[in-house]
C-alpha cells in the first residue's frame, strides 16, 4: 500500500469532518435543534435505497456516491436556506472554490473522479443526477410534514417549495412519491407511505450520541453523521478493499448499520461487558426488526438479512464494513487530543484487541499505518 496515497485520502476524510459542524435550516423531526449538512447527507443517501428500490445496482451506486458528496463544498461556502434570496453567481462561485480545494487534497487520479460525480449533480443533466436531487429535495419535505409537533413556518416553506419550487423535479421523477409528499403523507400507495415512514423514524438516529467526538473535539457525534463518514470512507478507500469484495454491497451496509441504536443506543467500545454484549446484541437484533419491518416486506428482508451480515462480519464485504467501522474512532481521536480513550482509560493494548483485530482480520495495511501513531500517543 503507497502509504502517502492512503495519507492524502485520510486528510480528505479527516477535513471532510467539518461537513458535521455546518448547521441547515431543517430541523429534526422532534424539533429538538437544526440539522447539519453531514447527517442530511446520510438520510438522502439513505432514502435513495429507500424511494428509488427499482433503480439497478450500477446507476444506484452512482446516486449514493453523488449524494455522499453532494454538500462537501458546504464547509467552506455554507448552507443556503431556499426561502431566503441570496447572490446565487457568488455562492455557486464559492462552491466550486471549495471543491477546487477539497477534492485536490486527495491523489492526482481520485480526486477529478469524485468531482466530476459533484458536478454532474449539480449540472442535474443526467438521469442519475436528476434522481438523486429528486432524493435531496425530498427529504426536507418529508421531515417537515413528519415533525412532532411540526413548524407552520417550515409547513408554508414546503407548501411552496412541493407547488412551485425545486421540489416540483419530484413530480416529474417520482409523480406516487410527489403525491405522498403534497398531500402531507395522507394519500399514495401504501408502499411509498411505507417507505417515508421508515425514512422518518430513521430521523431519529441523529440523536444518538457516540462516545468519539468530532475531529475538533467540540462535541460528541452521533451515529448518523457517522454512518455518513463511513459511506464515505468507504467511496475514498475502496480502492484498498481485498480483492472480490463488492463496494455496493459496503456502501449499504454503512449506510444501514447503525440504525439500530435508535432503539438500543451506543455502547462504547471500551465500555462492553461479555453480559452486557450480549444484552446488546439482543436489543439490537429486535430493534432491527422492528425498524425494518417498517417496510413492504420484500423490501425490508433484504436490508435485515444485509444488517445481519454485517453483524456476524463472516463475509468478506462484512468484514471490510467491519474494518471501516473500526478505522474511523481511531483517527477521530487521534484528531480530537484522544477524548473517548482518556475518558476510557484506554491503553494501546486495549485499542489493539478491541479495535486493531478487528482491522487487521480485512485490512491488516490499514492498522500498520496507523497503530505506531496511537502507540506513540497512549503510550
Amino acid at each position: 500500500m503507497d502509504a502517502q496515497r492512503l495519507d492524502a485520502q485520510l486528510s480528505f476524510l479527516q477535513e471532510a469532518d467539518r461537513l458535521k459542524g455546518v448547521t441547515r435550516a431543517s430541523t429534526l423531526t422532534d424539533q429538538s435543534r437544526a440539522e447539519n449538512s453531514a447527517e442530511h447527507s446520510w438520510q438522502a443517501a439513505l432514502g435513495a435505497l429507500i424511494w428509488l428500490p427499482e433503480v439497478e445496482t450500477a446507476r444506484m451506486d452512482r446516486i449514493l456516491s453523488m449524494l455522499l458528496l453532494h454538500d462537501l463544498v458546504e464547509i467552506d461556502a455554507g448552507d443556503q436556506p431556499i426561502d431566503l434570496p441570496h447572490d446565487a453567481a457568488a455562492l455557486a462561485a464559492a462552491e466550486r472554490a471549495c471543491a477546487d480545494r477539497l477534492f485536490a487534497l486527495l491523489p492526482a487520479d481520485q480526486g477529478p473522479r469524485l468531482r466530476a460525480l459533484w458536478e454532474e449533480f449539480e449540472a442535474m443533466e443526467s438521469e442519475d443526477a436528476r434522481l438523486a436531487k429528486t432524493v435531496d429535495f425530498a427529504i426536507p419535505v418529508l421531515q417537515v410534514w413528519a415533525a412532532a409537533p411540526r413548524r407552520p413556518d417550515h409547513e408554508a416553506i414546503a407548501r411552496d417549495n412541493t407547488a412551485a419550487g425545486r421540489a416540483r423535479l419530484i413530480a416529474e421523477t417520482r409523480p406516487d412519491l410527489y403525491a405522498h409528499l403534497h398531500s402531507e403523507l395522507t394519500e399514495g400507495p401504501a408502499e411509498v407511505a411505507a417507505r417515508s415512514a421508515f425514512l422518518a423514524e430513521a430521523d431519529r438516529l441523529k440523536r444518538i450520541e457516540r462516545a468519539t467526538t468530532l475531529c475538533d473535539a467540540s462535541r460528541p457525534e452521533n451515529s448518523a453523521e457517522h454512518s455518513w463518514h463511513l459511506a464515505l470512507y468507504a467511496l475514498v478507500l475502496g480502492e484498498h478493499a481485498p480483492e472480490g469484495v463488492s463496494l455496493s454491497r459496503v456502501l449499504r451496509m454503512l449506510l444501514l448499520h447503525d440504525l439500530v441504536e435508535i432503539d438500543a443506543g451506543d455502547v462504547p467500545i471500551y465500555a462492553q461487558t461479555t453480559q452486557g454484549q450480549a444484552e446488546t446484541e439482543a436489543a439490537e437484533l429486535a430493534a432491527a426488526e422492528r425498524l425494518f419491518g417498517l417496510l413492504p416486506e420484500a423490501e425490508g428482508a433484504p436490508l435485515l438479512a444485509l444488517w445481519q451480515e454485517f453483524e456476524a462480519a463472516s463475509t468478506p464485504d462484512a468484514r471490510f464494513a467491519k474494518a471501516l467501522d473500526r478505522f474511523q474512532p481511531p483517527l477521530q481521536n487521534l484528531a480530537s487530543g484522544g477524548v473517548s480513550w482518556l475518558a476510557h482509560n484506554a491503553t494501546f493494548e486495549m485499542v489493539e484487541a478491541r479495535v486493531g483485530r478487528a482491522i487487521a482480520r480485512s485490512m491488516p495495511a490499514f492498522w500498520d499505518h496507523i497503530a505506531p501513531r496511537i502507540r506513540a500517543f497512549l503510550g
